[in-house]
């Protein structure tokens, strides 16, 4: 299976929901999609890769570029997982690079108070 998602646009930030393989086969499209996501906006981005089967270190790559992307548009990157797509991460030490959280709840709670301490 490929990599598929959905992405939904919200006022201050986008999610997209991924499901399927992050691999070396997606990568490319991966990056450049949300990439160009990135760059219209809004420059918060909640990557939801629960559902997610299989992550390697082209997906990882592509997490740390987009990362860096989002950061450089005034945004950020939160990355809500799945125990296996945490334990690949873990290995390379990447998760609080990565803001991994479990829920959108969390993801979306990171992102106020990240927005407020802007405005302090």
């Amino acid at each position: 299976m490929s990599l598929r998602g959905t992405r939904e646009v919200k006022e201050n930030y986008q999610i997209f929901r991924l499901t399927g393989l992050l691999d070396a086969f997606s990568e490319p499209t991966f990056r450049k999609v949300i990439g160009n996501h990135i760059e219209e906006g809004p420059a918060d981005v909640i990557l939801v890769l629960s559902q997610i089967d299989f992550i390697d270190s082209s997906g990882l790559g592509a997490l740390v570029q987009l990362v860096k992307k989002a950061q450089e548009q005034g945004g950020s990157l939160q990355v809500v997982t799945n125990p296996r797509v945490t334990q690949t991460v873990k290995l390379v030490r990447l998760e609080k690079f990565l803001s991994l959280r479990d829920k959108i709840e969390e993801a979306l709670e990171h992102l106020v108070k990240e927005k407020d301490n802007k405005k302090k």
